[in-house]
């Protein structure tokens, strides 16, 4: 069992080794523009994720898919070569869905934008249902006293 701390500096390494290794070595001509975004290893350092992204379309994103998979044997030994553990961990390419979901927001929050302006454009030159200071106020003092039926503070309830 190991500490987090080393499983996230070798998934950071891993990550670096991956996105070197693509740039550098792997010259196959499915490979689209891939970024490496994330890496994470489980506790037992026996399984690496590789999150990536690819810039492109849905057929750019499958061949570059079938891209890492072929060079994941590449991928793995210069991951073990440069990192020096003792078992290197197997190699898993997810896609990262992180682009995806951050363009839902952005049309979410556009939605928003939108039904707000419409709202504004609506409320524009209306007024209030009730008073302007819907707030009760408190009476001045001089006015308690002169109401019939008001007790003064200071006196208890009458006793009879």
């Amino acid at each position: 069992m190991t500490d987090n701390a080393r499983a996230r500096k070798l998934a950071d390494r891993i990550q670096v080794v991956v996105a070197e290794t693509l740039d550098r070595r792997i010259k196959d001509p499915r490979l689209g523009f891939v970024t490496i975004t994330d890496a994470r290893v489980t506790g037992d350092l026996r399984e690496a994720t590789v999150f990536y992204t690819v810039y492109g379309d849905d057929e750019e994103r499958a061949a570059s898919a079938a891209a890492l998979e072929s060079a994941k044997g590449v991928l793995r030994s210069e991951v073990g070569r440069q990192t020096g553990v003792r078992f290197t961990p197997t190699l898993a390419f997810v896609p990262d869905a992180l682009p995806d979901n951050a363009r839902t927001i952005e049309d979410l929050l556009d939605k928003a934008r939108t039904r707000d302006a419409e709202v504004r454009e609506v409320s524009t030159g209306a007024t209030y249902a009730g008073e302007a200071d819907p707030y009760r106020k408190p009476e001045d003092e001089d006015d308690e006293a002169d109401t019939p039926g008001s007790t003064d503070k200071n006196e208890g309830p009458a006793s009879a």
